[in-house]
């Protein structure tokens, strides 16, 4: 955790306190500084410390012996961290700022990196054009700006829509960012790489719309603890919502918690696993396992053919 504020928090707030002192700053205002800069029980600490001279930057008559307002260079790991992050292929979406970084080593680099359970078809994040609609979409979503989006349906079909970015969300497993419109149960959710082209909308005004409310399901699963079955599920379920119980000699049951727009991902994502993991509800859940396995037992039969 190099860049977390519980390691800076008190570096910070004193720093900042000695720059106030040499504006002039008051008592008063040096405690609402360490509430601000570190934490709220903090000025118990830091003000007696540096009252009492214990910590001799400054005097009891709020004066400082510090002539140069104090600075916080980073140190090499966090440019070599910093480094590492600017060499990630979404980083051109942000503008990062990579000045300094150029004879710095990176901490690590992408061939480092090993990433499992992945789709590989992911954004075009090299791609200039995909790079500047990111951008607008991103300023957009910001300001509270309309658009007009050209985009491509999943039958091919050129679809154009007015619409205000609510948010902007990225999927690690499919390398992919989306973009959400709308609230409650009119919400849209618009792959990035689907959009063709983009600009901003000049014409009649589109409804202000809030930001889109998440409607959680949960799925129930048994996991059978075979080819180290239960570890592989509890990996792939890493980052959701979930609670697991052993109900059995190597047999566990597991209920995950996800957002309802991601419920195709997740008939994936249990269906990778085969016999070892069983749905147990809710049947909703269960009928969309059998209507894609289905799918899939058609899809081979008409190759066979």
């Amino acid at each position: 955790m190099i860049f977390h504020e519980i390691y800076s928090a008190y570096y910070n707030a004193v720093a900042k306190i000695l720059s106030a002192i040499q504006d002039g700053a008051e008592g008063g205002d040096l405690r609402k500084i360490v509430e601000r800069y570190a934490f709220g029980e903090s000025a118990l600490a830091i003000l007696p410390a540096l009252k009492s001279e214990k910590w001799q930057l400054m005097t009891k008559e709020l004066s400082t012996p510090i002539k140069h307002t104090p600075t916080m260079p980073l140190t090499t790991l966090e440019k070599s961290w910093l480094k590492a992050i600017s060499l990630d292929k979404r980083i051109k979406l942000f503008d990062m700022d990579t000045e300094g970084l150029s004879d710095i080593e990176p901490l690590f680099t992408e061939e480092d990196v090993r990433v499992y359970d992945a789709y590989s078809d992911g954004d075009p994040f090299d791609n200039e054009e995909y790079i500047k609609r990111f951008k607008l979409i991103l300023r957009a979503q910001k300001e509270r700006l309309a658009l007009r989006i050209e985009m491509r349906g999943r039958d091919g079909r050129i679809i154009y829509r007015r619409c205000i970015p609510s948010r902007l969300e990225y999927s690690e497993r499919d390398d992919k960012f989306r973009m959400y419109t709308g609230s409650g149960r009119h919400s849209t959710v618009i792959k990035l790489a689907s959009i063709i082209s983009v600009k901003l909308y000049g014409g009649e005004r589109v409804t202000e719309v809030s930001e889109p409310v998440q409607i959680n399901d949960t799925v129930t699963l048994e996991i059978f603890d075979e080819r180290n079955a239960l570890e592989r599920v509890m990996l792939h379920f890493a980052h959701f919502e979930k609670r697991a119980e052993k109900i059995g000699r190597r047999r566990y049951r597991l209920t995950v918690t996800y957002d309802r727009n991601d419920v195709n991902e997740i008939v994936i994502r249990v269906l990778s696993f085969g016999p070892m993991v069983r749905v147990i509800s809710p049947d909703s859940f269960i009928d969309l396992i059998k209507e894609r396995l289905v799918r899939q037992t058609k899809l081979g039969a008409l190759r066979l053919e």
